[in-house]
């Protein structure tokens, strides 16, 4: 079990898009992705709760938690492999730790929150609100997406994680992710 949580070594940076949903994160990660002709590792929780959804017409549980935390960690894991510059991630296991702790009064796993913890990367860009809000099945909070977004930086904060706030429209934003991912290739590339 644990052994699927755990981040294996990998040859690129890693960046996290980070924050509430509905506030660009998939957006950026494709053209991101497509700006610097890599990889983007998807949310694997919109895929297994759409699922879920789909068949059962439920949303998320406690017990689904460390199912989606092993299929994004074997996505990225998987995805990790295939490029040398840079992972693009829609998520990791520290957003699913501010979602536990957000929807299940404070709790989180203990194995999901060591892993959410003890895995790490090169850099957040924290989505900012200022997005329009887009309904579809799994969103629920439109109307606390500023609780939301103060739990997301709250996180970071304590965790004492690299973070960029990315807000504005969508080339504002990609025009601010591409400057600080061109820094981390630059320092990169000027160590090896």
């Amino acid at each position: 079990m644990e052994e699927k949580l755990k981040q294996q070594p990998a040859n690129c940076i890693k960046i996290v898009l980070f924050g509430p949903e509905s506030t660009g994160k998939t957006t950026l990660s494709r053209q991101l992705a497509r700006y610097y002709n890599s990889v983007w590792v998807p949310e694997y929780a919109r895929e297994y709760l759409q699922n879920k959804w789909n068949n059962e017409r439920k949303t998320c549980e406690p017990k689904d938690l460390l199912p989606i935390a092993e299929g994004q960690m074997r996505l990225e894991n998987e995805l990790a492999e295939k490029t040398d510059t840079v992972l693009i991630c829609d998520t990791d296991l520290l957003e699913t730790k501010v979602y536990s702790e957000a929807y299940y009064v404070g709790n989180c796993d203990p194995i999901l929150e060591k892993y959410a913890l003890k895995n790490t990367y090169d850099l957040y860009f924290l989505t900012y609100i200022d997005t329009p809000w887009e309904a579809d099945d799994l969103r629920d909070k439109p109307n606390e997406r500023e609780r939301m977004f103060e739990a997301f930086q709250n996180e970071l904060i304590k965790q004492n994680r690299p973070y960029v706030l990315i807000r504005g429209n969508k080339e504002e934003r990609l025009k601010t992710a591409v400057k600080h991912i061109d820094e981390l290739l630059k320092k990169k590339n000027n160590v090896h």
